[in-house]
């Protein structure tokens, strides 16, 4: 029971990220996997990380690890602050894990339902 436009939008951004703060020929990785009716979805990079102080702050809107980027490249600070939104819009979580110089992690647990439901025309 998801918007499937709102997770494609969530999906996007991070691969986005991944992609554009990682080295040319770098690895981007998307899993999904599900345990009990949880679903997780991760999106990993190895790409330059981000620093242990900014992490607290980095899904804050406006909110920039390096702040003299330009906007061409560096964006406006609120890509994964809309991810966050969205995740939890969903019922889900969504945490970080980075070490500079080796890549960064986000992991979003969305809650899975109690029961399937058919689609079913009458």
């Amino acid at each position: 029971m998801a918007d499937p436009i709102r997770l494609e939008q969530i999906i996007f951004n991070l691969l986005d990220n991944a992609i554009k703060y990682s080295p040319s020929g770098g690895k981007t990785i998307l899993a999904v996997s599900s345990k009990k009716k949880d679903v997780s979805i991760k999106v990993r990079d190895n790409g330059k990380g981000i620093p242990e102080e900014d992490l607290p702050y980095i899904l804050n809107r406006f909110y920039r690890v390096d702040k003299s980027r330009t906007r061409s490249l560096g964006g406006t600070g609120l890509g994964l602050a809309i991810v966050k939104e969205l995740v939890l819009a969903h019922g889900g979580t969504i945490s970080v894990k980075s070490k500079e110089g080796i890549g960064t992690e986000f992991e979003l647990v969305f809650k899975g339902a109690d029961s399937i439901e058919n689609d079913t025309i009458s």
